[in-house]
């Protein structure tokens, strides 16, 4: 069975070795964040803090830090999820495993939350709860593993209720001391939906941040579900525990959660939340965002506060995408014709960079194939839930390769061998991006691109770069990967490509411009991480002997300028 309680997981953990406990006094501001991050990167074990400082509470933290430690927490239902998604998204799957279906089918009576009665909780305030501060120019302390509770005021009830993970700021700015928390949402978010109605309606939106419980409650919170299943139907077939749910003062309260925060967003009422140093590895500034006006904080006697860290990735929320890629497999695919393979790549932050595998079909008559499919394929990915926040998405078609998508190095060899730079950029200018992405033009405003690359191989790739004699401005250069030359340098761009003009430049597919070489080109990772999180396609690619024709723009070798500029946010610094 699975876990009843925070308690239960973290005990069931310690027997098994992997928890680390801290029993001497931890301070909230950073130096907890600093054992979390210390841990990840060496033991890698869960964290539990028994003595923090200011709080009568205990904290955990990195509970899923491991995809073995996830797999072992959910290890009663982590198949019984899996053959549900099976079903759902692949009717033949019901004929191929009657039996094994119909046992599945029975676990779903664990996805009907249970209502119970109000008990076990205390009053307290928000300054009673672990004030945990993660980056030195955090705005205040936060909560980092929120599962914040709404309702459509159109059609009530938990069953059609939105539970997402938001981050919330406890402290710090112009909030209110116990009175107002900030409520950080970003786009294509259901919580935005339910304000938005409630708004026009002239009301209030009752909000129930619950914090603990069962690890499953947490997961379910972050967890992109199709439309139309409800995150509390998940979390109780993960937890193999129906989610029980009582009502207070009109509140929905969590029974099982260890804390939980209730309180109303109203209409235009706003204040700067942040900064705060988020997944990119950047902070986000300071920015309007709503205000949470605190109604009752409630906690259990004995709660216990988990919270992560997330900077710049790998981190524990990288793992969480690993659970969910597991847990998922093929979905997406089911769910886009065509699509063969895709990759949110976490080492470039997520959202910033997609690589894609399409199927080419259009014209198989055609002596030459060119992108035709993969580009109807990449439309439909960007107006598919948070993959509409893709800024650059790189699709090739499968030409019954052995390429993976998952093995970004020898995904973009095969695709710089292929790329016809004078036809394959499709730009999207003046559209949505992340809200975390400060490398566009303001706040959730930037640009994307689509690179489009189907047919025969059309180049040899460089496995070495001869010398290159560069304007003065411009001080070193370096190959990352076949093909793929890095070059530092403080110059103007415009000075760079005409000198790059007079030169052969066979073999290279792909300059980037940096601040640091020494630094972008230590590893593959590094490179993704400073090429996609620092540039805004329609801003910052360039290319030599350039065109455009018909508002196409086209190069013979494009130029990324992923050199930090006046407007993007500060990198994260321990």
């Amino acid at each position: 069975m699975g876990y009843k309680s925070l308690h239960q997981c973290i005990s069931d953990l310690d027997k098994k070795g992997e928890i680390k406990r801290v029993s001497e006094e931890a301070d909230p501001n950073l130096e907890m964040a600093s054992i979390h991050l210390d841990e990840f990167s060496q033991d890698n074990k869960a964290v539990l803090f028994e003595n923090v400082k200011g709080t009568r509470y205990k904290a955990v933290s990195n509970l899923f830090g491991s995809l073995e430690r996830s797999r072992y927490m959910f290890r009663d239902s982590l198949q019984i999820v899996k053959d549900l998604i099976n079903i759902r998204t692949n009717p033949q799957y019901i004929f191929k495993h009657p039996f094994r279906t119909l046992l599945t089918l029975l676990n779903g009576i664990y996805a009907l939350p249970k209502k119970v009665c109000f008990k076990d909780f205390n009053e307290v305030s928000i300054e009673d709860l672990p004030q945990i501060k993660c980056w030195k120019k955090d705005g205040g302390a936060f909560i980092t593993l929120p599962q914040v509770y709404t309702e459509d005021i159109d059609n009530p009830g938990v069953i059609n209720s939105n539970l997402g993970m938001y981050r919330v700021q406890l402290s710090g700015n112009d909030y209110d001391v116990n009175k107002e928390v900030g409520m950080h949402y970003q786009l294509h978010r259901g919580i935005g939906v339910h304000q938005q109605k409630a708004n026009t309606k002239g009301e209030p939106l009752k909000v129930s941040i619950f914090v603990g419980g069962p690890p499953a409650h947490s997961f379910s919170a972050v967890m992109p579900l199709p439309e139309g299943i409800s995150e509390l139907a998940f979390a109780g077939v993960l937890a193999k525990r129906r989610f029980r749910y009582s009502k207070k003062d009109g509140y929905v309260i969590s029974a099982d959660a260890d804390f939980v925060i209730c309180g109303e967003l109203h209409q235009n009422d706003i204040k700067p939340e942040g900064p705060f140093g988020d997944h990119l590895g950047y902070y986000s500034l300071r920015h309007n965002f709503p205000v949470l006006k605190v109604h009752k904080v409630f906690a259990k006697r004995d709660g216990i506060w988990p919270f992560t860290v997330v900077g710049r990735p790998p981190q524990e929320d990288s793992q969480f995408g690993a659970l969910i890629h597991e847990i998922t497999g093929s979905v997406i695919q089911k769910e886009i014709p065509g699509l063969k393979a895709i990759n949110a790549v976490d080492a470039a932050g997520v959202h910033p960079l997609l690589l894609a595998i399409g199927s080419e079909r259009y014209t198989p008559y055609a002596p030459t194939k060119i992108p035709q499919e993969i580009l109807t394929i990449a439309n439909h990915i960007l107006g598919t839930g948070q993959m509409s926040l893709a800024k650059y998405l790189f699709i090739c078609d499968d030409a019954k390769s052995n390429i993976s998508v998952d093995d970004e190095e020898a995904y973009f060899t095969y695709f710089f061998e292929r790329v016809d730079w004078h036809r394959d950029l499709h730009f999207q200018t003046k559209t949505t991006i992340d809200t975390l992405d400060y490398s566009g033009e303001g706040l959730n405003e930037g640009s994307k691109v689509v690179v489009a690359a189907a047919g025969p191989k059309k180049r040899e790739l460089s496995n070495q770069i001869q010398h290159l004699k560069l304007p003065i401005s411009f001080t070193d250069f370096r190959l990352v990967s076949t093909g793929n030359l890095v070059i530092e340098g403080k110059g103007e761009v415009k000075e760079l490509i005409s000198c790059l003009e007079q030169k052969d430049m066979q073999g290279i597919a792909l300059i980037t411009l940096v601040d640091d070489l020494e630094f972008t080109t230590k590893n593959f990772s590094n490179w993704l991480w400073v090429t996609f999180t620092r540039s805004n396609p329609a801003f910052d690619i360039y290319g030599l002997n350039t065109d455009v024709t018909n508002k196409h723009f086209s190069c013979s070798l494009p130029i990324i300028d992923a050199r930090i500029k006046r407007h993007h946010a500060p990198v994260l610094e321990r």
